[in-house]
């Protein structure tokens, strides 16, 4: 597929009621931390990424990780991985984004929104989230 037959957007990752204080970041295509960033008060963490769309849909972009012939999604690094040596935590959230809906797809490549999608930071036992993470929600904002 040419590079031509692909439409880049912008997907903005929003993480609510991160665990106060635990470092997040995104991980880029050399394993490093991206945009470190932790929350002070409680206040979500965000993250926006781009990404370019093509034929398919596939997804492709700095940050897009890929496994089998379908699944694409996004690794937010949390604690040490994020670059926080001293925290207690080594974990990755994966946010797919394979599934994002046709119309919403169809919206954001006209160019005139984001799609947001918002996560749980907390998991249920009180400490960072992590493995595969369902979006609570998922929607178009305005640029």
């Amino acid at each position: 597929m040419a590079r031509t037959d692909r439409t880049d957007i912008a997907l903005r990752i929003i993480i609510e009621r991160p665990v106060i204080g635990v470092l997040h970041s995104l991980q880029g295509k050399d394993d490093l931390p991206l945009d470190p960033k932790s929350s002070l008060g409680g206040e979500a963490l965000v993250f926006d990424v781009p990404i370019r769309v093509g034929p398919g849909p596939k997804f492709f972009g700095e940050q897009v990780r890929r496994e089998g012939p379908v699944r694409r999604f996004i690794y937010i690094r949390v604690g040490q991985l994020a670059g926080d040596p001293a925290s207690p935590w080594s974990r990755r959230i994966k946010i797919d984004i394979h599934d994002i809906g046709d119309a919403l797809l169809d919206r954001a490549m006209q160019g005139d929104a984001v799609i947001e999608t918002t996560i749980e930071g907390t998991a249920a036992d009180g400490t960072p989230a992590c493995a595969t993470v369902r979006p609570v929600a998922r929607r178009l904002a305005p640029r």
